[in-house]
């Protein structure tokens, strides 16, 4: 039998407070942010298509950067893992007596740190590197999705919190990596079967015009 972690000593108060709030608040809000946790990370998809439909009309350099995005979430998302089998906490719905919003996983299927806030707050963090507006909405996104983890009773608020922190470390280490990119090498994979999805037609046209 695996030991499991009981976090509830951290904030289990805090934890009890958010999923009494919600079950007293009305039904429309607990629906809102029930379909926001559940189906929210379908949004930061969107704003990395955005992103990487932005960055053709910037540069090759940046288009190469929004097109790391997806793959810096994964790599939060691995990490996040490890965390997950290392702590192995156990969810709060299984160790406190709660009433909440969402089904509480099976047991193994760990809490800390939170899967969901680690994948949005990496998003948020490298679209910041794409564009500051659409990595500013979704830093915004990111926090609503970290919060509605608590409010349907699936995390405690230090899961979040972790995610958050291990979602953004990743990015940001992983960003500042690919910003060393010599523009040079961007535009040489202009010259490869890779150039309608590094630059938009118009920049590629004035790119032409201007070096004939």
């Amino acid at each position: 039998m695996i030991l499991a972690f009981d976090g509830s000593s951290i904030d289990g108060s805090a934890y009890r407070y958010v999923v009494d709030l919600a079950q007293d608040s009305p039904g429309w809000l607990d629906s809102l942010v029930s379909a926001w946790s559940t189906y929210g990370l379908g949004l930061f998809a969107v704003f990395m298509v955005l992103g990487w439909w932005r960055a053709r009309r910037v540069s090759a350099r940046a288009s190469l950067i929004a097109f790391a995005v997806p793959l810096i979430v994964v790599v939060a998302y691995g990490v996040n893992s490890l965390f997950k089998m290392a702590v192995r906490e156990d969810r709060p719905c299984q160790s406190l007596r709660v009433s909440t919003l969402e089904a509480c996983p099976a047991p193994g299927d760990w809490s800390f740190p939170s899967n969901h806030a680690v994948i949005a707050a990496a998003a948020a963090v490298a679209l910041l590197q794409v564009s500051r507006r659409l990595g500013a909405v979704a830093v915004l996104a990111a926090c609503a999705m970290a919060a509605s983890r608590v409010w349907v009773g699936l995390h405690y608020p230090h899961d979040v919190v972790a995610g958050v922190l291990v979602g953004t470390l990743v990015a940001m280490l992983l960003t500042t990596a690919l910003r060393r990119i010599p523009d040079s090498l961007a535009e040489r994979l202009t010259a490869t079967p890779l150039r309608p999805l590094l630059v938009a037609p118009e920049l590629a046209e004035a790119t032409s015009y201007e070096s004939g």
